[in-house]
């Protein structure tokens, strides 16, 4: 077996960049499939309008465990062994959904497609261990939008699928995809064994220790919940608005899904920006932006095509401003030059996925009893929640990144 000292460093092909790019689009695209099919999922699975967000929310709880308890396994446990094993259970569980009739089933096989997802975030550091330092940053942003393309694409992909084929097959297509990543993640993929310098309940114990200690992951990590569970909220509960209020068909959902894909131009940008000593005031301006972005929703009555576009533009201004935070924060969280880099971001993926776990599920349940405007007054609460929190930065003398 190849260890760490023997391949670390050495230049990685473009082909091998490209596998794990495409391999981190395909796995974590699962997280987001069911957002637009919560409609027939749950009048497929027996589960209440009420509680349709749980599908949403519980594949998002699978994800924050994994990445509390499993990521860090990646600090000392072959890493092409565990990314195999992981993609495994998620084969068996998409498995599960597609054939499982009873809603307990399918949100117990929605829990282990998310517990099992996380190999998304060991295989974006596994990249960096396997560039040499002159094309690290490179195959790192190469893996990341590789990453981002299965979170944009994932939404009107599930939707144009399942108008042509039903939504179960979404989780067999799925299914096949992970199951021949597995075999060629297994046969290209060096093995790379790290140096084990603490047990796991040693790593598992850390967290909590670099929780209390960096004031400025905690903040990043509150500001990013606050948007994410927003965000998630707003994509569990508007297919169901669409299909009521407008009519739309799956293919209708997956068009509307696809025109909110334009609000990932904003990473990039927010990424540039950042560089030059922007962050304090992009930060605010995408909490800013995603409040106004549901009270432009909460103000739109009615079902004509002018308001369906009104509410095409909320979804572009909602997902620029949750983007553009998260390349904020992640940028704020590597700056930290701490050698524990990859756990301090484990940890504020988990927080702010616990963020989007509430949203999704406080969307379900809102849209229930109070329907669109209620849905809608939520979602213009948590980021203005974020704001105020924001306005206390400079008081509480942590410095901005």
């Amino acid at each position: 077996m190849q260890n760490e000292q023997e391949v670390k460093g050495q230049p990685i092909p473009g082909w091998i960049t490209f596998l794990l790019a495409a391999s981190c689009g395909i796995i974590v695209a699962n997280l987001y499939y069911a957002q637009t099919l919560v409609g027939p999922i749950s009048a497929a699975t027996g589960l209440s309008s009420a509680a349709a967000g749980l599908i949403v929310t519980i594949t998002q709880i699978g994800y924050v465990l994994g990445l509390l308890f499993i990521v860090p396994l990646s600090d000392i446990i072959e890493n092409r062994r565990l990314a195999v094993v992981s993609l495994i259970v998620v084969v068996i569980a998409l498995v599960a959904a597609t054939f499982v009739h009873h809603a307990a089933l399918f949100l117990t096989a929605s829990f282990f497609i998310g517990l099992g997802s996380v190999v998304a975030q060991i295989l974006v550091p596994y990249a960096t261990y396997l560039a040499s330092e002159e094309q690290r940053g490179r195959v790192v942003g190469n893996v990341m939008s590789g990453l981002l393309l299965g979170i944009m694409f994932s939404r009107p992909l599930a939707s144009f699928t399942a108008s042509f084929w039903g939504w179960r097959s979404v989780f067999a297509i799925s299914a096949v995809l992970i199951a021949v990543l597995s075999v060629l993640l297994s046969r290209i993929l060096p093995k790379r064994m790290p140096s084990r310098a603490m047990n796991y309940g040693e790593l598992t114990l850390s967290l909590v220790t670099l929780f209390k200690q960096t004031p400025v992951l905690r903040r990043r990590a509150f500001y990013q919940a606050s948007l994410f569970g927003a965000f998630s909220l707003f994509w569990t509960a508007v297919p169901l608005h669409l299909a009521d209020e407008f009519g739309l068909s799956q293919q209708g959902i997956a068009w509307f899904a696809l025109a909110g894909v334009g609000g990932a131009v904003a990473a990039p940008i927010a990424g540039r920006l950042a560089d030059k000593g922007w962050t304090r005031r992009l930060t605010g301006l995408a909490m800013v932006l995603a409040t106004l972005s549901f009270l432009l929703a909460f103000l739109l009555q009615g079902h004509s095509r002018a308001v369906l576009l009104l509410l095409v533009l909320a979804a572009i201004t909602l997902d620029m401003a949750v983007s553009g935070n998260l390349v904020l924060g992640q940028r704020a969280i590597y700056s930290l030059g701490n050698e524990a880099r990859g756990r301090l971001n484990g940890l504020f993926m988990s927080i702010f996925f616990m963020g989007g776990a509430i949203g999704s599920s406080l969307g379900g349940w809102s849209y229930a009893h109070g329907g669109w405007s209620f849905t809608s007054l939520i979602g213009t609460v948590l980021p203005l929640l974020a704001l105020l929190y924001f306005f206390t930065e400079k008081k509480s003398g942590v410095n901005n990144i």
